[in-house]
């Protein structure tokens, strides 16, 4: 076992982004590797704490005083095998979780925390490179068949982890092409998608059956669902985009930042035409427009990186809270996941944010957007809930021809799919669970944001494998799944 005292020599160090007028041509991820000697530092800066707050911050529970143990002591080959005890995807989250571990460790006490994010990818690219991530088909089969409705994180999670127990699982997916959200909401410049397309060849090879463009309900009864699988999980995400119900909604020109994100995804992939389910009959497209981006979070983040590379000529992104402190207030201690000023690379690419704008109406003519009507606000905050206050004198007017809905997702308890199985949903909209995430139907399990509401990726592969693991106790009257 190595001295930690890699904390005491080393500063945290993160990788290099590509420069601003660089990837702003192309769709390319923004972050360079780290040198491996820099990974093996950065490894050595992990105190291995006999109270490891870091797995208290990852749903997964991944093993991360392990790995950085390993990988200070190359063997990054047991650093991957221990990397996949508990992250069926180490690549997806190297590259898209906002790393709660992070905040959480013990380090950030009073220092930089270690960049266990970083570690992760890397790791998991080496193993890549030298092939050590192999296609692992199960020994026997069990014959019981299950259902995996969805190909987002949890669907894939949970369809590997009941693939390897023996069971035969297929995976129905809507769309034409395998990967959910991850193929058609997630940006390249965040994941290139020949590292989802590198994975799901693995999947395959193991024996899991992809079938596109079923959309269940319509071009597959739930009855023939039934009469396929001996259980299903739903893993069908939380789709439904918030609203604005403001004067001039009706106006051409906005839209759910989802419905851009799937067909930019599109343009970038060059399959645009084709696509099941049909697009929008209006292309979406920021190319020289004035747009404006209503919302703060990851999905506007990724608007605003778009529009860029399109060739917007302004974008104004608008948060209806006030602005984060960038350091962590007096009521947010650590280990809580900080609540500060988040920035993202595509902030340093251009464009403007403003906060405390709460968004009161649009207008324009022959039926088009051209304005974004404004005014100040201040948060009232009570039992009950909170409230938006309108400041009075405080309203503007921002000139835009495209606006992109950006403020988060509802759950998927209006799916029809969910009635026609008889599946409940809870207060908030989302699929109702238990605690090993079963609904009320009889052999039908839940898994990520259709069950948790719009998260984060990390919780869907562990959702995904919690589900995977009570479907199988359900076929099978126990499980070895962990």
């Amino acid at each position: 076992m190595p001295a930690r005292t890699g904390f005491l020599e080393h500063g945290r160090r993160t990788p290099t982004k590509r420069a601003v007028d660089e990837r702003v041509r192309d769709y390319r991820e923004v972050y360079m590797p780290l040198p491996v000697v820099a990974v093996r530092e950065q490894a050595s800066r992990c105190m291995d704490c006999g109270v490891a707050f870091c797995h208290q911050g990852c749903p997964l529970g991944n093993l991360i005083p392990e790995w950085n143990s390993l990988v200070e002591s190359d063997d990054w080959e047991a650093a991957a095998s221990r990397l996949h005890q508990t992250n069926n995807f180490p690549e997806f989250t190297g590259r898209l979780c906002p790393a709660p571990c992070e905040p959480a460790c013990v380090l950030a006490i009073n220092d930089q925390p270690v960049t266990i994010k970083v570690i992760e990818n890397s790791i998991i690219d080496r193993a890549f490179a030298e092939g050590w991530v192999r296609a692992e088909p199960p020994g026997h089969r069990t014959g019981k068949r299950v259902a995996v409705v969805g190909s987002g994180p949890a669907g894939l999670a949970a369809a590997q982890q009941l693939n390897s127990a023996g069971h035969l699982v297929t995976v129905y997916e809507k769309s034409d092409r395998i990967g959910g959200l991850l193929r058609y909401g997630i940006p390249d410049f965040k994941m290139e998608k020949w590292v989802l397309d590198r994975r799901l060849s693995l999947l395959e090879a193991e024996g899991i059956v992809f079938e596109t463009g079923y959309e269940i309900g319509r071009t597959l009864t739930v009855e023939q669902l039934r009469e396929r699988s001996d259980a299903i999980v739903l893993a069908i995400g939380a789709e439904d985009g918030r609203d604005v119900p403001v004067r001039g909604r009706e106006l051409r020109g906005i839209h759910m930042a989802m419905d851009y994100l799937v067909q930019q995804n599109r343009r970038v992939a060059g399959d645009m035409r084709g696509a099941i389910p049909p697009q929008p009959p209006q292309e979406i497209t920021g190319a020289g427009k004035r747009v404006v981006i209503i919302g703060g979070g990851d999905t506007g983040a990724d608007c605003l990186g778009n529009v860029i590379r399109e060739g917007c000529t302004s974008v104004h992104q608008l948060y209806i809270y006030p602005q984060p402190p960038d350091a962590r207030p007096a009521d947010n201690p650590w280990p809580q996941w900080p609540l500060i000023l988040q920035t993202y690379p595509a902030h340093e690419e251009g464009g403007a944010r403003d906060f405390g704008l709460m968004v009161t109406g649009f207008s324009g003519d022959d039926g088009a957007v051209q304005r974004v009507h404004t005014v100040r606000c201040t948060v009232r905050r009570h039992a009950g809930g909170r409230e938006f206050v309108p400041e009075a004198g405080t309203e503007s007017v921002i000139d835009s021809d495209l606006v992109l809905l950006a403020i988060g997702f509802d759950g998927a308890g209006t799916n029809p799919l969910l009635h026609s199985l008889g599946v409940a949903a809870d207060a908030k909209g989302n699929i109702a669970v238990d605690d090993g995430f079963c609904t009320s139907a009889e052999g039908v399990f839940a898994a990520g944001d259709a069950m948790r509401g719009a998260s984060l990726i990390v919780w869907a592969i562990a959702d995904g494998r919690i589900a995977a693991r009570s479907c199988d106790r359900f076929l099978m009257g126990s499980t070895r799944l962990p």
